[in-house]
């Protein structure tokens, strides 16, 4: 057995680089949050080699003074806490004073640097080397601000180097950091240039559309286009920034940007309540894309739970998650037809005559159209003549009046428009003053179904049916714990029960549309997300599951007949029920089409 031995400060820091460098990305972020911590409100990043060579980061912040430029490479030096009470209440990004330290253990490191305190005219260069890591100063021409060089990173950890990827690869690790500090500071310019080449350029944005601008250079303009601005106060919490539409989903959580008081994050819990919010509009295996930032009192969240920053912990999670899955669920919800639709002002108003060919439909009278409820038309006695029919009639003059309706320059017309056709007895062809709409009418009514149900159901309130024999189940004695202190919570949820002993719990009573489920399982899965979350979903969800499949049930099937009213009743439906863009399994109702888009297809003006 070896003696006890004090490690180096060499191997000390470069123990703790083990932490924080991971790779060159782990180098850019810590230094661009030094920039900003610092005030800089312009940062420039400069790469060889995809960090491995060179990374640069230079900006205009405040600036180190001289005496403490060599402190600044020394571990557990920072100048953002004191003391105990600064570091229960952080409102900077980096508070470790470990950074520095860290990267230049294992790289050759140059600062220079020139306060604002400083009244002379050059600024002040520290580089480290030897053993001892003994740090150098020397003057040196610099405006204000700080330029931190950091050049052959891990060479002298061969080990380390190895597990490094590509040029191309640790690159695109850079480049997201980069984005994820562009999107967390709209009102820093941010530059990053790679092997000589200029990359991005991103100015200040402080108005809202400039934001936006950002955001789509960042996420791509599909994102934007197709996402929802939101804004959300309550209870000393502020949730903001855009959602993607349901029908905007990925095959991979790559699209997610999360930030708590200006610091990006993925926790879990967050990843939950976002989850949640999506739910009942999500395609199965497809994940939502969103930026959002919550901002709150610094007091009540922990930051300080890993070494990377990437992870914090809430005071009240309940609260943080209920918020979070509230304000997004109610986003969601409020989105309609119109809101997606994309607006065409340059389309050419429709005469009478494009849409017909003749002059007819100008010369017949409009005929006022009532919401009719979606009905079964009365079929035809065998060896009628269709053209005397008077429902052929009626379907005729139904056509010419929705026709005069979309040629009349000065009608309002809905978002949805009027129906025009069926296709296949499968979908609907409706027509706006922008182009043209095609409706799955069988996905679009199981979700107005669904949504009446869920109504219903909500307005009823939650039915509880009590066990003719009480279930026992054995249970852990944390799970114990939970379900006898969240009795109450529980008992929200429909569900009564007892704890019998240390490991066992007793349900006497469950919601009575879930009585013929696996109570057991059901239970177990509540109490597990009691645990993590401090709520669930889980009641709902099951009771949500039913509710679909009795509204899929109950739907218009497919090839049933129906007539031009029942058509546009079924818009008009649409257009009022929450979610109507997503049937119940998350596939799309509805689908638009432009004429300008149209025209391209048929390259029409080519």
């Amino acid at each position: 057995m070896n003696r006890i031995n004090l490690l180096s400060q060499r191997l000390a820091n470069q123990i703790a680089a083990g932490e924080v460098v991971e790779r060159p990305a782990s180098v850019a972020k810590e230094l661009l949050e030094n920039s900003l911590d610092a005030g800089a409100d312009r940062i420039e990043i400069d790469l060889e080699q995809g960090g491995v060579k060179l990374l640069r980061v230079k900006d205009n912040g405040r600036g180190i003074v001289k005496d403490d430029l060599a402190l600044a490479l020394s571990r557990h030096a920072t100048s953002k806490i004191a003391n105990l009470e600064d570091l229960e209440n952080i409102g900077s990004l980096g508070f470790r004073g470990e950074a520095l330290a860290s990267i230049s253990s294992v790289s050759r490191l140059a600062m220079l640097s020139k306060s604002s305190e400083d009244d002379t005219d050059n600024g002040w260069k520290v580089e480290t080397e030897g053993q001892n890591m003994d740090a150098k100063l020397a003057p040196v021409a610099h405006p204000r601000g700080t330029t931190v060089e950091v050049r052959d990173l891990f060479f002298n950890t061969p080990a380390r180097k190895k597990f490094l990827k590509t040029e191309k690869t640790e690159f695109s690790r850079i480049d997201e950091v980069f984005k994820r500090m562009a999107l967390s500071r709209f009102d820093v310019q941010f530059t990053l240039q790679h092997n000589q080449r200029s990359i991005h350029k991103l100015l200040p944005a402080k108005t809202e559309q400039e934001q936006q601008r950002r955001v789509a250079l960042v996420c791509g303009p599909a994102f934007v286009e197709n996402s929802v601005h939101i804004d959300v106060e309550r209870a000393g919490l502020r949730l903001w920034g855009w959602v993607s539409l349901p029908t905007f989903s990925r095959s991979q959580a790559d699209l997610q940007y999360f930030y708590v008081n200006g610091r990006i994050i993925r926790d879990k819990l967050v990843t939950h309540a976002v989850k949640q919010a999506y739910r009942d509009v999500l395609f199965h295996g497809r994940h939502p894309a969103y930026v959002l930032y919550l901002e709150l009192d610094p007091a009540i969240v922990d930051v300080n739970v890993h070494p990377t920053k990437h992870e914090v912990r809430f005071r009240d999670s309940r609260l943080v998650h209920d918020f979070l899955f509230s304000s997004l669920h109610k986003a969601l919800a409020e989105v309609t037809p119109s809101d997606r639709m994309t607006s065409n002002s340059d389309a050419g108003e429709l005469s009478a005559v494009e849409l017909t060919g003749s002059e007819m439909a100008q010369e017949q009278p409009f005929v006022h159209q009532n919401p009719l409820s979606l009905r079964e038309p009365p079929a035809p006695a065998y060896g009628t003549d269709r053209q005397s029919m008077p429902g052929a009639i009626a379907s005729v003059q139904d056509q010419l009046a929705v026709i005069q309706k979309l040629s009349s320059a000065d009608a309002e017309v809905p978002p949805l428009g009027y129906a025009v056709a069926q296709l296949h007895g499968v979908y609907i062809l409706a027509q706006n003053k922008e182009g043209l709409i095609i409706v799955d009418m069988h996905a679009a009514h199981e979700r107005i179904t669904y949504e009446r149900m869920k109504t219903a159901c909500e307005k009823e309130e939650l039915k509880m049916q009590p066990l003719l024999v009480p279930l026992s189940i054995a249970v852990s004695q944390a799970e114990a714990n939970c379900a006898d202190e969240q009795q109450k919570l529980l008992l929200n949820l429909g569900i009564e029960l007892e704890r019998a002993s240390d490991e066992a719990i007793v349900i006497r009573q469950v919601p009575s549309i879930l009585k013929d489920s696996n109570i057991e399982q059901m239970i177990r899965d509540v109490l597990s997300d009691v645990l993590e979350y401090g709520s669930s979903d889980r009641i709902q969800a099951h009771q949500d599951a039913l509710l679909s499949t009795m509204a899929c049930h109950g739907s218009v099937r497919a090839n049933r007949h129906l007539t031009i009213p029942e058509m546009n009743a079924l818009l008009r439906d649409m257009e009022a029920t929450e979610r109507s863009g997503q049937c119940n399994h998350g596939r799309p109702t509805w689908i638009f089409q432009s004429i300008d888009e149209l025209d391209k297809l048929f390259l029409r003006g080519q």
